[in-house]
């Protein structure tokens, strides 16, 4: 009879691991808390808060300055020396896997400084050189309002910590709105074949349907 009951206990202890587990990891989706959060983004997808960029051109709009086109956005900041590199560097390699046509008619690209202090209009064009940026259909900008730039980084869940020494630790991602300033896509930034045949097959859907 020990021997049943001492089952039965190894059944429940089991059981109720189990359920710990697929609650805290949204039912079995989420094993990391950067999944989590990218999980999270994709179910509520935020709206594209009211901001107002300058760019490398000392140009000052807001998102609708895209119109109806999607826009594919990294945040970042120049004076980092070690994950923004290799992102704005994935972000080149998939603006070019990208068909031409499809360029600045129906997707922009849009890198945002979350330093704003030192990114510059004059900092942002020589950054955006560094990755053969245009200026034009992948633009690099600022926002210089930090309560609506706050406001941006919380609603998109981007994570900047600064610390003692100019630096900051941040989470990366390709973040892609559609043409109504909604957030669609949170892509790995490291897998840049994924995000290109991701974002093609959304814009194929979009033309179909126009």
């Amino acid at each position: 009879m020990s021997n049943l009951y001492t089952k039965i206990a190894s059944i429940v202890v089991l059981l109720f691991g189990i359920l710990l587990i697929f609650i805290g990891t949204d039912g079995f989706t989420a094993f990391t808390a950067e999944t989590a959060r990218v999980n999270k983004l994709l179910e509520e997808k935020p709206q594209f808060p009211d901001v107002t960029f300058e760019d490398s051109k000392e140009r000052e709009y807001s998102i609708e300055e895209f119109k109806e086109n999607h826009v594919l956005i990294t945040f970042f900041y120049s004076s980092c020396t070690t994950v923004c590199i290799d992102l704005e560097m994935n972000m080149s390699e998939l603006y070019d896997k990208i068909p031409k046509e499809y360029i600045g008619d129906k997707i922009d690209f849009l890198s945002i400084s979350f330093d704003p202090e030192r990114d510059d209009p004059a900092t942002l064009d020589v950054y955006k050189n560094m990755f053969s940026s245009d200026g034009e259909t992948w633009r690099m900008a600022r926002i210089r309002d930090q309560k609506q730039l706050n406001n941006l980084l919380e609603e998109f869940g981007v994570i900047v910590i600064p610390d003692d020494y100019g630096n900051f630790a941040h989470n990366s991602a390709f973040y892609l709105v559609d043409g109504n300033g909604v957030l669609q896509e949170v892509m790995d930034y490291k897998d840049v074949d994924a995000a290109a045949e991701r974002i093609i097959e959304i814009l194929e859907v979009g033309e179909g349907q126009s």
